[in-house]
C-alpha cells in the first residue's frame, strides 16, 4: 500500500518544498468547501504523496472558529490520505518550553464551543475511542524528523505535551492563563479542535506538530502575546517544520498499527435501516456500507 500524506498547515505553512508533479486540486465535501485548494504532489526523493491544506486558507482569511474542520479532513480523506499531520502555531504554558521549540502533542482538552465536532448527525450516532487522540507511531516517526530537522539549532523538540485548545479568536485573559497553566498543559492553541476528533471518526493516523511562538500572558517576565511577536518567531521556524515534515515523508508507519485503524468498527449506535436517506449519502465516502 502506498502512503499517502496529508498535512493541514498552520499560520505561517502555506507550501511544502521539494515536491515534483505538484498540482492545485478543488474538493468537494458534503460539509461545503475545505479552507483552500488541497495543494498535492510528490516528494523527489521518498516518492510519496503529499497533501497540503492551508487550514485557514491563504492570506489567512479564515477565523479559527470559521474554519471548515469536516470539509478539510474529508477533502484529504477522499484524495487518498492514509496519515494526517497537523502544523501549529501556539503558546506555550511552561518555562522550559521557550519560543521557537517545537512540540510533539500528545493529548488535549477541548475548551471550544461553537464548532461541530462529529461526522454523525442527522440521524446517526457514532461513537468512537479517543483516550489516546494521536497515534504514537506518527507521532514517533515526526518527533525523530523533527529532531532531525533541529540538530544544527539551539532548538528543542519536546516529546509529548497536552494541548488546551481554546475558542479565540481573542487571545486568553491573564486568569484563564494561570488557569490553565493551574491543569498542567504544555501548550494553548486554537485549532486542534476538533481536528483531531474528526481525523479519529475518519479513521486517519493524527499527529501534531507545535511550533511554539510565545509565553501566552502568565509569564511574569515576559510581555503578553502579541500578533507580531507570534509571527516573527514563525518566520524563523517554518523552514524547520517543512523539514520535519519531508523526512517524515520517508519513514511513514503502517497506518494499520495505528488506533485510528478500524475506530469505526461497532462505532455506529443507530440501526442502519433507520438512518436517513440523505444521512446514509452523505457519509457515503466515510462508511460506504451505509448506503448499501
Amino acid at each position: 500500500m502506498s502512503h499517502v500524506l496529508g498535512v493541514i498547515g498552520g499560520s505561517g505553512v502555506y507550501a511544502l518544498e521539494d515536491l515534483e508533479d505538484v498540482e492545485e486540486v478543488d474538493v468537494e465535501t458534503p460539509y461545503g468547501p475545505p479552507s483552500d485548494l488541497v495543494f498535492r504532489g510528490r516528494d523527489r526523493d521518498s516518492g510519496t504523496t503529499l497533501l497540503f491544506l492551508p487550514r485557514h486558507g491563504r492570506g489567512h482569511r479564515l477565523s479559527p472558529t470559521e474554519i471548515n474542520y469536516r470539509a478539510n479532513v474529508c477533502a484529504l480523506k477522499k484524495l487518498g490520505a492514509t496519515h494526517l499531520v497537523s502544523v501549529s502555531a501556539v503558546g506555550s504554558m511552561r518555562e522550559e518550553i521557550p519560543p521557537g521549540d517545537l512540540v510533539i502533542v500528545d493529548q488535549f482538552i477541548d475548551l471550544t464551543k461553537r464548532r461541530t465536532s462529529t461526522f454523525f448527525e442527522g440521524g446517526v450516532v457514532g461513537h468512537v475511542a479517543f483516550a489516546d487522540p494521536v497515534c504514537p507511531h506518527l507521532s514517533s516517526a515526526l518527533a525523530d524528523a523533527a529532531s532531525q530537522a533541529l540538530s544544527d539549532t539551539q532548538k528543542k523538540l519536546h516529546r509529548g505535551g497536552t494541548y488546551v485548545c481554546i475558542e479565540g479568536p481573542q487571545f486568553s485573559t491573564r486568569a484563564e492563563s494561570l488557569l490553565y497553566r493551574s491543569w498542567g498543559v504544555h501548550v494553548i492553541g486554537m485549532t486542534a479542535m476538533p481536528e483531531a476528533k474528526l481525523a479519529r471518526e475518519a479513521e486517519l493516523p493524527y499527529a501534531l506538530l507545535a511550533m511554539s511562538t510565545d509565553y501566552d500572558c502568565w509569564h511574569a517576565t515576559e510581555e503578553a502575546v502579541t500578533v507580531e511577536a507570534v509571527i516573527a518567531v514563525l518566520r524563523e521556524n517554518v523552514a524547520y517544520a517543512r523539514r520535519a515534515l519531508r523526512g517524515l515523508s520517508r519513514t511513514l508507519p503502517d497506518p494499520k498499527t495505528s488506533p485510528a485503524h478500524g475506530a469505526l468498527t461497532n462505532a455506529v449506535m443507530t440501526r442502519r435501516d433507520l438512518v436517513p436517506e440523505q444521512t446514509r449519502a452523505r457519509l457515503s465516502w466515510l462508511l460506504p456500507d451505509l448506503s448499501c
